[in-house]
């Protein structure tokens, strides 16, 4: 009310404004808080909705329980001498190897053993990430339209894929994706195109981005050393060219009796019965075919463009 600020006089809350925020996307916890926490939450919302203050009877979307971490096969605990001392791990790793290496441990509603974890090795990665930055020398907002294109591929499709990946929860396989693009941007430099190329860049900044959501601090030296103010995590997700998307290739798998004889690179529309002769027209397929014996023959071939063809005999 007016001259109140935001102390309501004749209401618990402003029914519009929990409408506008609620229900929450995502409920996430430990399995162990889950029952009673839900339990409270769901009882108080279907009570508060009867009652017409708000619009909706459950206080979150979806739920999601996140796995916990144990040491050597157990639960950690003092009276077992198997607990982990974080502090050291922090120290010797920093914090943002040993965030990356829980995220990339495996799904967050998994179980993971600290023991068969090593941020040593996320540590090392995100040193071979840091150095992209430093060998990036084409100008800031350079375009990357006349950029390598392969390179450029890449990028797009880790970008495109990264945001289904999040919203899917699945971290870990993120973290695998932006491994990758580094590994192809660390090529490029290094044996390709080299460190002045658009794509280049354009590569290093979408690492950079990307690794912000599980590394940031990594990812904030990386943005200014790329020659951009700070900070990274205000700057927009990247964009995606369509066009970068549509694949030149696929790899077409062709078995003969059921095992996997040849591999063919293969345009995305051939139609079936092109993809047919190229495939019985295959080296080792004819070899296959061969080696089955004179009273062998092909009964039937069954083809699924534009990624399978299976030779019956």
């Amino acid at each position: 009310m007016p001259g109140h600020g935001w102390h309501e006089q004749d209401r618990p809350f402003d029914t519009d404004l929990v409408n506008a925020w609620g229900p929450c996307d995502v409920y996430i916890g430990g399995v162990e808080h889950a029952v009673l926490h839900l339990l409270y939450a769901r009882f108080f919302t279907m009570v508060l909705n009867d009652m017409g203050l708000v619009g909706f009877r459950e206080p979150f979307a979806a739920q999601l329980n996140q796995g916990t971490v144990i040491n050597e096969g157990a639960k950690m605990s003092k009276s077992k001498g198997n607990g982990v001392r974080l502090g050291e791990q922090l120290s010797a790793f920093g914090v943002d190897a040993v965030r990356l290496t829980l995220v990339f441990a495996g799904p967050p509603e998994d179980d993971i053993d600290w023991a068969d974890m090593s941020p040593a090795g996320s540590l090392k990665f995100l040193q071979r990430a840091w150095r992209l930055s430093g060998d990036v020398t084409s100008p800031v907002g350079v375009d990357p339209a006349g950029g390598d294109v392969a390179l450029r591929r890449a990028t797009a499709r880790t970008v495109h894929d990264a945001a289904e990946l999040v919203e899917g929860f699945k971290f870990n396989v993120l973290v695998a994706r932006v491994m990758e693009l580094v590994n192809a941007t660390r090529k490029a430099i290094d044996a390709g195109v080299g460190g002045a190329d658009p794509a280049v860049r354009e590569a290093a900044e979408a690492v950079t981005i990307l690794l912000s959501l599980v590394a940031p601090y990594v990812a904030e030296e990386m943005w200014e050393r790329l020659g951009h103010q700070p900070t990274v995590a205000r700057t927009s997700w990247p964009t995606v060219d369509p066009a970068l998307l549509v694949e030149d290739t696929v790899t077409c798998v062709v078995q003969v009796r059921g095992k996997v004889r040849a591999r063919l690179d293969v345009a995305p529309d051939v139609s079936d019965a092109d993809l047919e002769a190229l495939a019985m027209a295959d080296p080792d397929v004819v070899k296959a075919s061969q080696q089955l014996g004179a009273g062998a023959t092909v009964r039937k071939v069954i083809v699924r463009a534009p990624k399978l063809v299976n030779v019956v005999v």
